[in-house]
């Protein structure tokens, strides 16, 4: 096993550069009255009840699957605060503070009113999700192989960082679509009230790279 001083050194300084290397140390070997020393092998088992192997493709779809779940659903959960906010922020002089956003919303457009830009809003967080998710553990273990196993430990917490930002940039590339018909269905009356209405009109109007 490796020294406990070195473990916890190398836990309390993830940033910074290992000046040391590790090395493997010799336990004497005791015996207890003429009894066999106890080997612990944890997890030197395989679990035979887990649903995938890591690193595997089922194991990079369900982690997706995560994201989609836990992204699109919570983000179209909270759809009409997140419209009163785009609205404060476009038009403070209308909507004075978060009640009254939400008073003036639902007097002009009703109930439903609050829900525009749901459908945008779940298929992009969902897309954002996925990747975020999915690339993450990519990421992860792409890193980790090009580092090798003595620096993915030292550093993990310098990897995990390096694997999620990585991941976010493609997860953010992924939302942007989704997010721009979003902000167009709530910040300006009039334009579209849904996603069919509103992808087919700025694509006439703007082109793809709308």
């Amino acid at each position: 096993m490796y020294p406990t001083s070195l473990t916890q050194l190398a836990r309390a300084n993830p940033f910074s550069a290992p000046l040391f290397t590790l090395q493997k140390v010799e336990e004497p070997q005791h015996s207890l009255n003429g009894q066999r020393p106890r080997r612990l092998a944890a997890a030197a088992a395989v679990d035979e009840d887990v649903s995938c192997e890591f690193g595997s493709s089922k194991y990079y779809a369900l982690c997706g699957f995560g994201g989609i779940l836990s992204c699109g659903i919570t983000h179209t959960a909270v759809v009409p605060l997140d419209l009163v906010k785009c609205r404060l922020q476009v038009n403070p002089d209308k909507y004075k503070s978060i009640g009254n956003g939400f008073a003036v919303t639902v007097r002009e457009d009703g109930m439903r009113g609050l829900a525009k830009g749901w459908a945008p809003t779940f298929i992009g967080y969902s897309m954002q999700g996925l990747c975020k998710f999915g690339f993450y553990e990519v990421f992860k273990i792409l890193y980790s192989d090009m580092m090798g196993e003595e620096n993915t430990y030292l550093w993990r917490t310098s990897l995990y960082l390096a694997a999620s930002a990585s991941a976010e940039f493609f997860a953010d590339i992924a939302l942007a679509p989704m997010e721009a018909v979003k902000v167009r269905i709530q910040t300006q009356p009039g334009y579209a009230n849904t996603l069919r209405e509103c992808v087919p009109k700025m694509f006439a109007e703007e082109g793809l790279w709308a």
